[in-house]
Formats: C-alpha cells, structure tokens, sequence
C-alpha cells in the first residue's frame, strides 16, 4: 500500500506554534491533505504525552489513532510517536544548535527516553520542542537505549541556525558530528529551502535515506513536504526497515552498466520502501538564497561569490543561503531529468544509471492548494472564500494531495472553474514564477504574474 507521511510535526505546547495543535485537528487536516500516517510531535512535553495517551490508541504495531472517530476523514490517518529536539552545546570550540527527529514504536520507550532526558538536566516542561545541553550523539545514544528500534534524523539540515550542515552552528559531516554513532543515523531531512537533487550532492549521504516532512506550526501547513512509502501495513517496523535501506528491505546488486534502462529494474515487489517525496518548491523556503532582510539584500550563490558575504549596505555579515552551502559542501554534481506523467505532473529523477535510480527516489516538487486558490481566487489563504473553495474540492476529489497529483484537469475544470484548473497545471509542470526566500524571509510565488509585494503570496501569512 501506498502512504503519504508527515512525520515531523509541533504540538500547541511548542514556541510559535498555533494553538489549534492538538490530536484531533492534526487528523482533520491530516485527512484533508491525504495524509495517511502523521508524527504526534514532542512526545517530550509531559503535557503533550498525556493529551496523546488521553487521545490515541493503538491501530496496529508501533502506530496509533483517535480513540473517537472522526467521520469527516476521507483518508484513514493513523498517528506515528515522533518529536523534535534542539540540542545547543559546544563542540570542537564551536557552539552548535542543531535540531534533531526522534521516533520511538511505544509509548513505554518515549517515557524512558523522556526520563533519561530529564536525568541529563533537560527542562522537558519549557518548550514542545525542548533546548538541552546534550550532544547530537548523546541524544542518538539515549534513544538507542530506549528501544533499539528508535530513528534519529536530523531536522531541515540546511537551515542557517539550527540544521545539521547549517553555516552558523551546524557541521561539515556527519562523522564529525557523531562519531560513532554516525552508523545509527539511517536519514536527513531535507527543509523547506532545499530538495533531493541538491542533498544528492553530498558525498557521506549516498548512503542515506532523503525524506522530507513539512515542519507545521499549524494545521494548514501539514504536508508542506512529505514522504511517500510503499509498505505491506502501516507499523513503525516498517516504516523503520524503509528509512534503513535505500531500495527498501535489502539493497540490490546490479550490474552497473551505464546504459541500462529503468524499466530494466523491478521494484514494485521491494517492501517497504520510499516511493518518492513530496517537495515544497526549495526557493520558497525562507533561507534559500543568501542575504540580510533588514537591508532586502539577497545574492544567488553566482552573486554571493563575486561581491562576497558582508552586507554592502550595513556591512553586516549575511545570512549565508542553503543553495550557497550545498555549493560549499558539494562533492559531485549530480545531472537529473525532468518526466511528465499523464496527468502533466513533472516527476524529477536522477539522469544516470540503475544504480542511482534505486538509490535516489524520484520527487515531485508542488505548491500547497490553499495558496493556488488564494492566487486564482484573488483572495486571502485564510479567506472564508478560499476555505469554503478548499473544503469543497478536497472532500470531493479525495484529499489535497490526490487533487494536485491524480485528478484529471478536465475534471478540476467541471468542479472548479477554468481558471483553478489552469493553476493547478501550471503548478503541476512548474510553470510558475518564484522570487527567492532569503534570511527568515519566504520567497513569493506566482503562477501568472512576476512577483511583487501586492499580489504575490507571502508563507510567513500562514502561520
């Protein structure tokens, strides 16, 4: 079966984050997107864990769901024990603030790795997502040791502040960062400012897992980004086995012959496994290209290289871009190719041999249906206009993700008009315009026009 998956997530006890937060509104908007399996997030509030073990039950191994059904889903959303964590220490005479994603199967393992937490000093009461002392391979270890099952993967790492590889408090490698137990770490996430092809640059991830998740703050912002898995049922061993193998339950040996066909492979019997992610467009993430907001100054990596990384207004240092650092960290280019599908969806896959096709998951990069509409609506993404509109297409098409993905335009035309129809495949081949986001500034899409202030649509509004 098929299962989209966003598996990082806050909760309403989490900083900046919408108050809306809770159990039974994360499965409503969950089954709005399509979203089949979605993260608890911080399972390390003690108030939080009580709210979920007050909400959910078990719906199969390691996987759970309300305990009062919700009538209104169209997509049965069941629930995976996940949370986030801000780990802020120095290391190698560098303070670092990274982010990491924490699963575990059962709610015994989260109250030991919580307790374990707390015996280190952790104030697991301040924040959703809480700031502690320990290093990254510290809180790997003390998950391990909760349940040797537990994932640990680095959160949005290429975000300036708080991701892995980010140039303010981040790392080079992986190896640096967790010594020995760099072997434990199965993925990374990608953010919202980059996407597969760009992390592929990086030599030490061949050997792991992309995905992407969305990061909400709010419900409407769940499936921002998120994971498509191929599994025989939903449970975490599952969902484990395909985040620890890069072509699903085993990697397989094939003869590397550079011109081999795709279609030469069988994959569809290799389970579980990562289909493919779902990518918010990286040049609307808000670090995408470098710059200094309070000056609206902002350089491509072409134009960071040749007039350098102090602002020329202020003489600040600028906030370094994701597309910047990737250049900085890169190995290898990597070539890829563009695929069109049937219903004029462009699918971006690697443009080399077997090997890679297995080992790199094709993505589909998209913008979220609320902001098509607000653009082909002339109104606000939190408009009654645009919800009613939204509402109505998602319960008849099945869902966000089945509308922008696998419903025919002419039948997006008939329900919705000519003009959302037109949007939606725009979105779909990528002909849209993108003003790069830059220093905690989102970028601006528009699918007809340049953009510009007064029409464009602004991320930070959704929050």
């Amino acid at each position: 079966m098929e299962i989209i998956a966003d598996l990082e997530v806050h909760s309403k006890y989490a900083r900046a984050v919408s108050p809306s937060m809770t159990p039974p509104t994360i499965a409503e908007w969950a089954g709005k997107k399509g979203i089949g399996l979605v993260g608890t997030g911080d399972f390390t509030h003690p108030m939080w864990l009580r709210e979920l073990e007050a909400n959910l039950e078990e719906a199969g191994e390691g996987v759970y769901k309300l305990k009062t059904e919700d009538r209104r889903l169209k997509t049965e959303v069941k629930f995976l024990l996940t949370s986030e964590v801000s780990c802020m220490y120095t290391h190698e005479g560098k303070g670092r603030r990274v982010h990491l994603l924490v699963y575990l199967p059962d709610i015994n393992s989260v109250k030991k790795f919580n307790s374990e937490l707390s015996a280190h000093g952790a104030n697991l009461f301040s924040d959703g997502r809480p700031i502690m002392g320990l290093s990254l391979s510290q809180v790997a270890q003390i998950a391990l040791e909760a349940n040797e099952k537990a994932l640990v993967i680095p959160a949005h790492v290429w975000t300036p502040w708080f991701g892995f590889y980010g140039h303010m408090s981040g790392y080079n490698s992986l190896k640096e960062a967790f010594g020995d137990m760099e072997k434990y770490i199965p993925a990374v996430e990608t953010g919202l400012s980059s996407d597969p092809a760009m992390n592929w640059r990086i030599g030490e991830l061949e050997g792991k897992q992309i995905v992407s998740f969305g990061d909400a703050h709010s419900p409407q912002k769940l499936g921002r980004e998120a994971t498509v898995f191929e599994l025989p049922e939903v449970s975490y061993e599952n969902i484990w086995k395909a985040m620890w193998s890069k072509s699903g339950v085993g990697r397989l040996k094939i003869d590397n012959e550079v011109g081999a066909s795709r279609t030469e492979v069988r994959t569809s019997d290799i389970n579980p496994q990562i289909s493919y992610t779902i990518e918010f467009y990286p040049e609307e993430g808000k670090y995408h290209y470098t710059g200094h907001r309070k000056c609206n100054v902002v350089y491509s990596p072409n134009e960071a290289r040749k007039k350098g990384m102090t602002c020329p207004v202020c003489g600040r240092s600028l906030t370094i871009g994701v597309m910047s650092r990737v250049e900085a960290l890169a190995t290898s280019e990597v070539e890829t190719a563009s695929e069109i599908d049937k219903f004029g969806v462009r699918w971006i896959k690697t443009a080399h041999r077997v090997v890679d096709y297995l080992s790199r998951r094709p993505y589909v990069m998209l913008v979220p249906l609320l902001e098509i509409l607000a653009e082909s609506l002339e109104s606000g993404v939190a408009s009654q206009k645009v919800l009613s509109v939204y509402d109505h297409l998602v319960n008849k098409f099945e869902g966000e993700f089945s509308l922008l993905l696998k419903t025919p335009i002419n039948d997006i035309n008939t329900e919705a008009g000519e003009k959302i129809a037109e949007a939606i495949l725009k979105v779909r081949s990528g002909d849209i315009v993108i003003k790069p986001g830059y220093d905690g500034v989102f970028g601006k899409v528009a699918i007809w026009k340049e953009p510009s202030e007064e029409v464009t649509l602004d991320q930070e509004t959704l929050f």
